[in-house]
């Protein structure tokens, strides 16, 4: 996050371009006397350039470390509040339920009021929901903190939104890096939400209760900061075209690999992830402190990847990501089968997060080329509510799978979207 401080206080150049050289995939790192000094043939103006995208990522690392802290204890939390065992995945299912309704909210008012405006509105809902939250533990009054999950949810609509924004912000041959590193913004939020939550966990006489304050504190500071935002001026510009029919954009294969790439990686990651937390802490009786470290690498493992973007687009093209995503997921399933220890849960959550980012990364970087001009924030509604619908049907069936089904019979339902995409990937068999 020097980078960000530097960049953003028109700080050393020299140090501004050593940083973001990270992000190029001819760098070179070299070492002289202690120092670290990066080498690369990324133009001078690449940190200017940039400096709108390194103050959104700083904006989306603290405003989205709500989300890991839910995941970690939602529904542990859901487990004592509520008066059957089949509804303890409930809050975070909400959470993601929220979030599928929100984007059209924050697209349309992107569209209408700016990206700014929009985050700001969106970044109250999260203050909201956190403080709502926190009362509902204070009362203990189950639903109460499920609705408080759900508006946390439909703040997250538009902290997704983040990354295209970024993109906005540079030119349109450097939109991946951008939106890499927006993604890389999540390890920030994998360790930070977590940490979030054992912090607060006694902070008051209700067990987790700080840990929702301190949520409050993270979107008033993401906040703040927004007000040093300045959006891109061709985010006005690109309104000009007419939207084609939504029958006639469907019929682009394209747009649906895209959209289908974002939905399994979403389907498959919350399904498993959901329940994770309940299958170590309460069936198998691991402490809270493994069951923390495992999220924690499973969402780092999510946004590390994105360190290579250029990398890895090198090697293996979009449609190859795609696959490597898939062998990814099969992986999970493999080392789920067959061992349950603690490294056992650590090997098939990272492997389920390298998984999510190579689908996802793909999906997002193919869609911007599958629609027409005027038809971005249609097109960008249509990919995020496809895939936080499914999320939310995933993350919801994740309690009643909990609950009913063995660990290897959860991952084993896991090859019916691995399936579906391997089907996408066929009827698409364009070169990209």
């Amino acid at each position: 996050w020097f980078g960000f401080f530097l960049t953003y206080t028109r700080g050393s150049k020299a140090l501004e371009v050593a940083f973001t050289s990270v992000f190029r995939f001819n760098a070179r790192l070299r070492l002289h006397t202690g120092a670290i000094v990066y080498r690369m043939s990324y133009p001078a103006q690449m940190g200017s350039e940039f400096k709108m995208v390194w103050l959104l990522a700083l904006i989306s690392a603290i405003a989205m470390s709500a989300s890991p802290m839910l995941m970690l204890i939602g529904s542990i939390i859901g487990a004592q509040l509520a008066s059957n065992a089949q509804l303890a995945t409930m809050p975070i299912a909400l959470m993601v339920v929220g979030t599928a309704f929100g984007v059209l909210p924050a697209s349309r008012g992107m569209a209408r009021f700016g990206r700014k405006k929009t985050f700001l509105a969106f970044t109250g809902l999260g203050i909201t929901a956190t403080l709502l939250a926190g009362q509902a533990l204070a009362l203990g009054s189950f639903t109460l903190f499920c609705a408080s999950s759900a508006v946390l949810g439909i703040a997250n609509a538009a902290m997704h939104q983040i990354r295209f924004a970024a993109m906005e912000c540079v030119p349109l041959e450097k939109g991946p890096t951008a939106a890499s590193i927006i993604m890389c913004a999540g390890i920030v939020a994998a360790f930070l939400g977590p940490e979030m939550a054992l912090w607060g966990q006694h902070l008051d006489s209700v067990p987790f209760r700080g840990s929702f304050w301190l949520g409050m504190v993270g979107f008033f500071t993401a906040g703040l900061l927004l007000l040093f935002y300045v959006p891109a001026e061709r985010f006005g510009q690109e309104h000009h075209g007419q939207a084609r029919p939504l029958r006639e954009m469907l019929s682009n294969p394209s747009l649906i690999l895209a959209m289908a790439s974002g939905t399994v990686a979403f389907v498959v990651m919350s399904f498993v992830m959901t329940a994770t937390p309940i299958s170590m802490h309460i069936h198998n009786g691991y402490s809270m402190e493994d069951t923390k470290w495992v999220i924690q690498s499973h969402i780092a493992a999510m946004f590390l990847p994105s360190l290579l973007t250029a990398w890895l687009f090198k090697a293996f093209s979009i449609r190859g990501l795609m696959i490597a995503g898939l062998g990814c997921y099969g992986l999970t399933i493999v080392i789920g089968l067959s061992d349950a220890t603690v490294m056992g849960f650590w090997g098939q959550l990272v492997m389920l997060g390298i998984g999510w980012n190579f689908l996802f990364v793909a999906g997002t970087a193919l869609l911007p080329m599958s629609y027409e001009g005027g038809e971005q924030h249609k097109a960008q509604a249509l990919n995020d509510t496809a895939i936080f619908s499914s999320q939310a049907i995933a993350s919801l069936s994740a309690g009643l799978a909990v609950s009913l089904l063995s660990w290897e019979s959860i991952l084993l339902l896991c090859l019916l979207p691995i399936a579906a995409m391997i089907g996408a990937l066929a009827w698409n068999r364009k070169q990209l």
